[in-house]
C-alpha cells in the first residue's frame, strides 16, 4: 500500500540496519495511513534531514553498524534539528533510556513489543497533546518571560540566566518554562512528565518509570544552569512528589 505525502496521517522516517525489521514496521506504518521512508542506516538519515525538514518522527535503531542511533541523534541536534526520535532497541537497561531521553528523544522502545503499541505512542506523539498541554501555561500575549534574572524567548525557545546563555533543549525549555510561570508552588513528576510525552502518556515502568525520567532532565537542566552560574539553586526537590522553582526573594 501506497500512501501519498498529502494523504498521510504524519511522515515517519525508519531507520535500522535490520531489512526485515525495517520492511515490516514500513510497511505496518504505511497500512496505517502513514507515509512511511525507510532508511538502512545512520548516515542517510541524517543526511536526508540535514537537506529536508518534511518528516514529523523518527523511528532510529539503537544499535546499529557505523554511526549508532546515539550518534545519529547528537548530530541531528548539533544542527538545530528537533525532530521527535523514539529509539527502538533490544537493550532494557535503564541507564540506555536515561542516555537517550536526556539527549532528546521523546520515547524509547523495545523491538519485542506489539506494532499497536508503538503505534499508539506515535500517535500520542504526532498528536500534539504535548504542546498543547504546555502552551496552555503560556502567559498570554507575552513572547519574553523575564523574572529573577531568568528570561526565556518564547519566539525562539531560548533561555538566559543572569544574562548568559544557558543551552536547553526544546524539551528542557518547556520544562523550565512550566516550572518558573509556576514558581513557588510544588509541581508534580506527572505533570512535567506530560510536558516531555503527552498528558496522559504512560511508560513501560509505570510510575516508577515517570519519575526516573523527570529526575533524569531536571539533573540536566540543573547542570546546564550551574555551568553559566556554580551557584545556581533556584530549582528545589519535593521528594516523593516533584519540584518547585524558587524565586531569589524566596525563603
Amino acid at each position: 500500500m501506497t500512501t501519498s505525502p498529502t494523504a498521510a496521517r504524519g511522515h515517519v522516517m525508519v531507520v535500522d540496519d535490520d531489512a526485515l525489521f525495517l520492511e515490516s514496521v514500513s510497511t505496518n506504518l504505511s497500512n496505517a495511513g502513514y507515509l512511511a521512508n525507510p532508511f538502512p542506516g545512520g548516515e542517510e538519515a541524517v543526511g536526508y534531514l540535514t537537506q529536508n525538514s518534511d518528516a514529523d518522527l523518527l523511528l532510529l535503531d539503537w544499535k546499529m553498524p557505523g554511526i549508532t542511533g546515539i550518534e545519529v541523534m547528537q548530530r541531528l541536534r548539533a544542527n538545530n534539528i528537533e525532530i521527535p526520535i523514539i529509539f527502538l532497541t533490544m537493550l532494557s537497561d535503564q541507564i540506555y533510556e536515561e542516555a537517550g531521553l536526556l539527549g532528546g528523544a521523546v520515547d524509547f522502545i523495545e523491538k519485542s513489543r506489539s506494532f499497536a503499541i508503538l503505534l499508539r505512542r506515535i500517535e500520542l506523539i504526532l498528536s500534539g497533546e504535548k504542546n498543547r498541554a504546555f502552551a496552555a501555561q503560556r502567559p498570554d500575549g507575552q513572547d519574553v518571560f523575564d523574572s529573577g534574572g531568568l528570561i526565556l524567548r518564547f519566539d525562539s525557545r531560548r533561555a538566559s540566566w543572569n544574562r548568559e546563555n544557558v543551552d536547553l533543549t526544546l524539551t528542557e525549555f518547556n520544562i523550565v518554562a512550566y516550572l518558573a510561570e509556576n514558581a513557588g508552588r510544588d509541581v508534580s513528576y506527572r505533570e512535567l512528565y506530560d510536558i516531555v510525552h503527552g498528558e496522559g502518556f504512560v511508560a513501560g515502568d509505570g510510575e516508577v518509570g515517570f519519575r526516573t525520567n523527570v529526575r533524569a532532565f531536571i539533573k540536566r537542566i540543573r547542570q546546564k544552569f550551574r555551568d553559566v552560574d556554580p551557584a545556581f539553586s533556584n530549582i528545589n526537590n519535593y521528594p516523593g512528589f516533584g519540584y518547585r522553582w524558587r524565586n531569589g526573594s524566596e525563603q
